[in-house]
């Protein structure tokens, strides 16, 4: 029988809180004093008030026997932890998640007699892992911000950056430059990067469950170094258009050339126009002195005919002959050949004729 001053103590022991982080495991107290009264009507019964209203069983003994797969979200993680028979109904949940997380009720009963407990649960969750990312431009004289999250886990989570040595075995201040965000402590800023802002920077998010960080590495470069870079890059982009453009025109070149050989031979070669004959017309004045000179004159100029009419033939047999690079048919537009000159109206009017190499073509009239 339970008397009034140790029942009263048991239930001020029982109403307690209980706060366990997520994947750990918890039991949750409940004795009696009821077991001895009838062993075979004892009823032990284990429930969680999800809400006002919502209520669901999670283990119970009734009539012998033990039911702990009552509810499928704490199916096989749910057990009477010693001898319930004896007084002891205390709850054991393993692996806890945050859906376990309520207000937990023990009720025992025998004999028409009821004992019960009521303990609060609170699950928390360690931050999940941050993420650290950068934002604006990694150049001298620039700002930096570096900004960590995570994605789970339970408030308030809190964030602290800070600096890690080179062998990553100590940490370091920010830069004092840097200015913290009040209203979002996961971004930081750094004003007017210098080459002394390089290095490798941590986030611990952190909250009572425990912590969690990431690293992010920060690289400052020169813009100098920038400008010389892209003006490399560029001169190479132009250095690879002027070859382009010189193959192309060496190409084009030679396909002309080509196309120029090909051509030559297809074109109609005109023929040369020959040397128009030159009449020399004797003057009154020679042409008298010439019928009163004596016979000597008569002679010599008959022996400078009788000398050039063996070197050449006479005019009349190759009047018109052309060199067989020339016998092709003449373009139209060429200009009409000389007229033939008659040679016995040339007689008559006292002109000599005298014999004109072949290679000149022409007639010549002393």
């Amino acid at each position: 029988i339970c008397l009034p001053a140790s029942c009263s103590v048991w239930i001020a022991e029982a109403q307690t809180e209980f706060k366990r982080v997520a994947e750990e495991n918890v039991t949750l107290p409940c004795h009696h004093r009821l077991g001895l009264l009838e062993q075979g009507s004892l009823d032990i019964e284990w429930l969680l008030h999800v809400s006002e209203t919502v209520q669901k069983a999670v283990i119970t003994y009734s009539g012998g026997h033990v039911y702990d797969d009552l509810n499928e979200e704490q199916k096989g993680r749910v057990s009477f932890t010693s001898n319930f028979l004896a007084g002891d109904a205390s709850l054991q949940i393993i692996s806890l998640q945050s859906s376990d997380a309520g207000k937990y009720i023990c009720k025992v009963k025998n004999a028409g007699q009821y004992e019960w407990a009521r303990i609060t649960l609170k699950v928390i969750e360690k931050p999940s892992k941050p993420k650290c990312w950068l934002e604006g431009e990694l150049l001298e004289g620039k700002d930096l911000s570096l900004q960590c999250r995570s994605g789970s886990g339970t408030a308030p989570i809190s964030y602290r950056w800070q600096r890690l040595s080179e062998d990553e075995e100590r940490t370091e201040h920010l830069p004092p430059t840097s200015r913290v965000n009040i209203s979002n402590p996961g971004q930081v800023l750094l004003k007017n990067l210098t080459q002394m802002s390089t290095g490798l920077y941590q986030c611990v998010a952190t909250n009572e469950a425990g912590q969690e960080s990431c690293v992010v590495q920060v690289t400052v470069q020169q813009a100098q170094n920038i400008g010389m870079i892209a003006g490399a890059v560029c001169g190479v982009v132009v250095g690879l258009c002027l070859l382009l453009l010189v193959v192309r025109l060496m190409i084009r070149r030679k396909e002309k050339k080509r196309y120029e050989e090909e051509e030559a031979p297809n074109e109609i070669r005109e023929d040369a126009e020959a040397p128009k004959a030159h009449l020399v017309k004797p003057s009154s004045s020679s042409s008298g002195s010439r019928s009163s000179r004596s016979g000597s004159s008569s002679t010599r100029s008959t022996a400078n005919s009788a000398s050039r009419s063996q070197r050449t033939l006479s005019t009349e047999a190759t009047p018109h002959l052309t060199p067989p690079q020339y016998s092709q048919k003449e373009p139209e537009g060429r200009e009409a050949e000389p007229k033939k000159v008659d040679y016995g109206n040339l007689v008559k009017m006292g002109a000599t004729l005298v014999m004109v190499p072949a290679q000149s073509r022409a007639f010549q009239t002393v």
